[in-house]
């Protein structure tokens, strides 16, 4: 009797021990990621595919977590509070060293009006700034994409004079005539068209393809987790489509999601007007033919424009900063 109650016991022990193991298993397979990021319409599908289901359904929980100051949420990703995070290439460039790695691993969006120059009417070309006070902030997208215009018109940064603010801040200054020149984004953009504030000299649909974001995570998570990172990519690309096949119902999920000043459906339509939101086929085609392509070509304008700056820790190469082998499963 005493053997019998033994090999009960051994036996129950045995199957403890593997519904234990089991669960464990799950446990693992249902993987969590979290991201940083600032408010941006453009960060909206992260959301979307998030609130309809979408990594759940791969099995991954995503945390979405607004910080609106991207050294910020840099310095989470390199302490491990974050895995990853929601900003343009030229932005996570800066950031990127040998003791630092992480890549793009998905691109979400491109500015396609969001992004823009205010100026005085009278002013008829970016060229016509030379000698004038500009408000941008230094170290930012904006000023990343304003020398790249400066430089297509004949200029450089040492032609203006620039005065370091945020982008928010440059926008209330040139309203309240504080500043002649401001780069800014919206919903600055429209305000001041509303109030006929000067003009919007130039925006970002005059020069597509230079401010994209992209979804960059932890190079470790990236490595120690592929499902997880799959489950991200396919979530969306679900959402992408969702946005295409039903804009009104994914503009009040996102809006709800992103909140801040695009918290109403209608702000965030407007918002999302200026931007081209990439799905497969736009993610295939951008970073196409690797240093040759369009996403190459970046990295290098990036290089260039942050390498003459100093703002590089390492000369960054599109290997350095990019991840593809998710977008084709």
């Amino acid at each position: 009797m005493t053997t019998i109650i033994s090999k009960f016991r051994r036996a129950a022990l045995a199957a403890g021990i593997a519904l234990s193991a089991l669960s464990v298993s799950l446990h693992a397979e249902a993987g969590s990621l979290k991201l940083g990021m600032t408010t941006w319409v453009g960060y909206g599908p992260l959301f979307l595919a998030r609130d309809m289901g979408y990594f759940k359904e791969g099995g991954l929980d995503v945390s979405l977590e607004i910080i609106e100051e991207a050294s910020m949420y840099m310095a989470a990703v390199a302490a491990g509070e974050l895995d990853g995070n929601a900003s343009t290439i030229d932005e996570i460039m800066k950031y990127r060293s040998k003791d630092f790695c992480f890549k793009s691993v998905y691109a979400l969006d491109d500015s396609h009006g969001g992004d823009g120059v205010l100026a005085p009417s009278g002013i008829k070309s970016i060229a016509d700034l030379k000698g004038m006070e500009v408000g941008l902030n230094e170290g930012s997208v904006s000023q990343f994409w304003f020398n790249i215009l400066l430089k297509q018109a004949g200029l450089s940064q040492s032609d203006v004079k620039i005065t370091n603010m945020t982008a928010d801040d440059a926008a209330a200054a040139f309203m309240a005539d504080r500043i002649p020149v401001a780069v800014t984004w919206e919903p600055h953009l429209t305000l001041a068209k509303k109030e006929n504030k000067g003009q919007v000299l130039m925006d970002s649909s005059k020069t597509p393809g230079l401010i994209v974001d992209v979804v960059a995570l932890n190079c470790d998570y990236i490595k120690k987790n592929p499902a997880d990172v799959e489950a991200l990519v396919k979530g969306l690309y679900k959402a992408n489509e969702f946005i295409k096949e039903n804009p009104e119902k994914a503009y009040e999920v996102m809006a709800k999601g992103v909140g801040g000043w695009l918290k109403d459906p209608k702000d965030f339509a407007s918002s999302a007007a200026g931007v081209n939101f990439y799905g497969k086929a736009r993610n295939a085609e951008f970073f196409a033919g690797g240093e040759g392509g369009e996403a190459g070509k970046l990295i290098k304008l990036g290089g260039d424009i942050w390498g003459g700056f100093g703002k590089l820790k390492m000369d960054v190469k599109y290997d350095d900063l990019v991840d593809t082998s998710f977008l084709a499963k």
